[in-house]
């Protein structure tokens, strides 16, 4: 079994190995069930014949010592013998080989992480300024993995439902074009939305977005000043919720043209108008239209298109460290 277990965990190695040196498109999700998989049969046959085995090893070391002393004192001998050999080869043979110290051993703690990380929260690092400044550079989010429904981990299939995605969400799904990327943008428009981005102002179902000017914000990394605004986003999962609104903060950059330049192909392309000025999109059932708070340098719904359902990864809630600047810490919208 050990030869065995060397190549296993040798396959998990080359894996992981070939994933980082981009040989391969590796999947985390795909890697930790495995590593449940192969791991839990290595703790059943742990509870249910190994450990079984050895202590049964054990009771007949116990019992063959103690006949051995009994047939000694029945002699008249009393054994001056040292305990500690004794004591040492007993626990030699209660002791987990390293080959199950690597696979059951290490199950109950992969086994609770795949079960948190799959059903509950995952966690994400935030890699470009699209979301500033909601989100910045470094950010380490959490994603409720629930809250739109269970899916099963990395067929990403739902199997039950939950709350349904609404406006104003920042929500974290798979990369239309690339699904083994994970994207996070704001949620703009749910099915049978009609957005228009036009001159750098959103309109839902024709209904102007309000859109007040702030103090500007700077951003550190770019070492620059960009204007910002507090934008009010009807929030509601039907294009009859424009009632209740959700502020949130967002950057526009004056230098960038209205128009929607480097446009993919993608599904349902021809609910989609572009022109000089910006764009207009009809969302499909099913699907969709995301966009980031930093709208001049994202490249999002505008560019690629609709996010179908089944893309759909969890909603992010909580930035729970950005080791450059610890104070960002807590909640957002």
């Amino acid at each position: 079994m050990s030869t065995i277990t060397a190549f296993i965990l040798a396959g998990f190695v080359a894996y992981a190995g070939a994933w980082y040196a981009g040989v391969i498109e590796g999947s985390f999700a795909l890697l930790l069930l495995m590593a449940s998989t192969v791991t839990g049969v290595y703790w059943l046959a742990e509870q249910l014949h190994f450990m079984p085995r050895r202590r049964a090893a054990a009771v007949l070391f116990d019992a063959e010592r103690a006949q051995r002393l009994q047939a000694l004192a029945a002699q008249g001998i009393t054994s001056q013998e040292d305990d500690t050999p004794a004591l040492q080869a007993r626990e030699a043979l209660l002791r987990q080989p390293w080959w199950l110290d690597w696979t059951a051993g290490l199950f109950p703690v992969i086994a609770a992480v795949f079960f948190l990380r799959s059903f509950l929260f995952e966690p994400f690092k935030i890699p470009s300024g699209s979301m500033i400044p909601t989100l910045h550079i470094g950010d380490l989010i959490l994603v409720n993995k629930f809250h739109y429904g269970i899916r099963l981990p990395v067929l990403n299939v739902k199997i039950l439902d939950n709350n349904p995605v609404e406006r104003g969400d920042v929500m974290v799904f798979r990369y239309p074009p690339k699904p083994s990327l994970d994207y996070i943008k704001r949620v703009v428009g749910v099915p049978g939305d009609k957005i228009a981005y036009i001159n750098k102002v959103l309109t839902i179902n024709g209904q102007l977005v309000s859109k007040v000017s702030v103090p500007e914000f700077f951003d550190a990394d770019t070492m620059r000043y960009s204007k910002q605004f507090e934008e009010a986003m009807p929030i509601g999962s039907r294009p009859a919720d424009m009632g209740q609104q959700r502020a949130h903060r967002l950057l526009n950059d004056d230098r960038v043209p209205n128009f929607v330049s480097g446009i993919n192909d993608f599904e349902f392309k021809e609910n989609c108008s572009y022109n000089v000025e910006g764009v207009v999109c009809t969302v499909p059932e099913g699907n969709y239209f995301t966009m980031g708070d930093n709208r001049d340098n994202s490249l999002d719904s505008r560019y690629w298109g609709f996010v179908p359902d089944k893309n759909i990864v969890g909603k992010a809630f909580f930035i729970w460290m950005n080791f450059a600047n610890p104070s960002r810490v807590g909640g957002f919208d």
